[in-house]
């Protein structure tokens, strides 16, 4: 008997940046997709934050710089480079530790000159931040950035504090909301009428966004019992977390943390994950 995917279950999905790109993975996996945006990336009004840490950086110099995302990176140098000079920054980051979050920021450091010092592995949490710089170095008494990401990692930033670094953070962009919700919230009445039976979460401030609608609407604990009957795949640790502070379940996660391993694998295993959830308990 051949793979056939989905084999025409109903996958939703609340991707943004790359609605297009997921819904044709899930159609070529064998998915009829249903794909809504639940993010809108807005550059911060105020960059003020930003540029302070300019101003400090020039004037104080850094021991430690933690970048978590590839646009998160070309936002703060942009912003910097709004002020200061190419030369002038790389300057005074020759005697920084660049850390980076995985791939994105790597990538981002490469296009802007950068070299990283030290990578995160995979699944690039801020645990594996944590145990990269431990294993590097102790932080007592450095003064480490960490350019933040929609919202704060207050967990990331704790860890820090405890260990006696001086932590300065650094928002430069943060989500909200689409300008239009009606998408997202039709998307959650097909999950709420039990028309669909695989949700994919690629980002955890999607899952946030989605509970705030929800709140907003009065049907979250309904959300949540519906939850139970269908496969909720989470492409990683750190969405998977926060999934489940908010008391939904994670039926999948991939083997890498990339979009389209997450639908591949996610179709492969999903009749099975269903068949499991639906039987009759002992």
């Amino acid at each position: 008997m051949t793979n056939s995917g989905f084999n025409g279950l109903t996958v939703a999905s609340f991707e943004s940046r790359m609605a297009a790109e997921m819904t044709s993975l899930i159609e070529r996996h064998g998915g009829n997709p249903l794909v809504a945006p639940a993010l809108r990336e807005v550059p911060l009004e105020d960059n003020s934050a930003a540029l302070r840490f300019g101003e400090q950086l020039l004037a104080d110099g850094l021991d430690v710089l933690v970048l978590l995302t590839g646009v998160g990176t070309t936002t703060l140098f942009e912003i910097l480079h709004s002020r200061h000079s190419k030369d002038t920054i790389a300057n005074a980051l020759k005697d920084t530790v660049l850390i980076a979050r995985g791939p994105k920021p790597v990538a981002a450091l490469k296009s802007l000159g950068f070299k990283p010092s030290l990578t995160v592995p995979e699944p690039n949490t801020w645990v594996d931040v944590v145990s990269t710089l431990d294993a590097y170095r102790p932080v007592n008494g450095l003064r480490v950035a960490v350019q933040e990401y929609g919202l704060p990692n207050g967990d990331l930033l704790e860890a820090l504090k405890q260990r006696g670094a001086h932590v300065v953070p650094v928002p430069v962009y943060r989500w909200a909301l689409p300008v239009n919700t009606a998408p997202l919230k039709r998307v959650l009445g097909e999950i709420l009428a039990g028309h669909v039976q695989v949700m994919l979460v690629t980002n955890a401030a999607q899952i946030d966004h989605v509970v705030q609608v929800l709140e907003q609407d009065g049907t979250s604990s309904q959300f949540k019992e519906v939850c139970k009957k269908l496969v909720i795949a989470s492409i990683g640790p750190t969405a998977s977390e926060r999934l489940r502070s908010h008391g939904l379940p994670v039926d999948f996660e991939p083997s890498h943390g990339k979009m389209g391993i997450l639908v591949k694998e996610c179709s492969e295993n999903v009749h099975a994950i269903l068949l499991n959830k639906r039987a009759p308990q002992a």
